[in-house]
């Protein structure tokens, strides 16, 4: 699939997500008929966490909870790539209090104003949400102490842009702590090549090595993976289309597993120098 119909297919897939408030991308066996309160309890949201946010922010669209694990505090600024509705901006803010701020960046219009909806409803001061791309931040240089992304990264096609990116706007010492989906092996062909899989956060994810070396040539330095975990293949099929195209393949329990032992959900963390 070439980069920009890649970004129009996920473009238009996450509108239709923002509208309608369907999910797809986690890390165990939770999508198809589970709520989104429910993905996040697995993907390590806690119970007050999931309760705090404004309703409608949690769409369970991560593969884990970047702000659990990343020391935020007080005053602090914090850039969510690829922040949807806003959930996890809405659990920063809390952290950074009203000294601090959080921006989030959607390339989807429609999650910016359901994000945007969702700050006003909830009383957020301290956060905004911004149209732009990964790639090309809407956010100045070395403005961020803190940059966060949940499962968001592995959709973008240029990823090693995508990280000199979040170098350049982080501040010297700032930080990067990303939950995302990579891979441990080549996938076959009939996941690589399906719309819905690369929707699903799995075609369009990296080899892990890879992954780690684009974050390294960014100029991170302390590259570390903090937590690793299984990632279904139920999440390429919640959507109707992904299932029938795996159903049609007709492959065995044993072939489907073989697909799934090579996708993983990881938690890495860097820091700008």
């Amino acid at each position: 699939m070439k980069d920009q119909e890649a970004k129009r297919v996920v473009k238009e897939r996450y509108g239709r997500v923002a509208r309608v408030a369907s999910s797809c991308c986690c890390s165990s066996s939770c999508c198809g008929t589970a709520k989104p309160e429910e993905i996040g309890k697995k993907i390590g949201y806690s119970e007050e966490e999931l309760a705090s946010a404004p309703t409608g922010a949690n769409l369970g669209l991560g593969c884990g909870n970047p702000i659990a694990l990343a020391s935020i505090r007080g005053g602090e600024t914090v850039l969510d790539l690829g922040s949807g509705a806003g959930f996890d901006c809405f659990l920063a803010s809390k952290k950074v209090g009203p000294k601090g701020k959080v921006i989030g960046v959607d390339m989807t219009e429609e999650m910016v104003a359901r994000a945007t909806a969702n700050a006003s409803e909830g009383g957020y001061k301290n956060v905004e949400f911004r149209l732009g791309e990964i790639e090309k931040l809407p956010v100045e240089d070395s403005s961020v102490d803190l940059v966060i992304s949940n499962c968001v990264i592995n959709l973008v096609p240029d990823k090693k842009t995508a990280f000199k990116e979040a170098y350049r706007v982080l501040k010297p010492g700032g930080r990067l702590m990303v939950s995302d989906i990579v891979l441990l092996e080549e996938l076959p062909d009939f996941i690589i090549e399906s719309v819905e899989a690369y929707v699903g956060c799995v075609s369009g994810a990296a080899l892990k090595g890879d992954y780690l070396d684009s974050i390294g040539s960014a100029g991170f330095e302390d590259v570390r993976v903090i937590d690793e975990s299984e990632f279904s293949l139920d999440c390429v099929t919640c959507d109707p289309t992904g299932g029938a195209i795996l159903d049609g393949l007709n492959l065995s329990n044993e072939k489907l597993n073989e697909v799934e032992r090579t996708i993983a959900s990881i938690k890495v963390t860097a820091v700008k120098p």
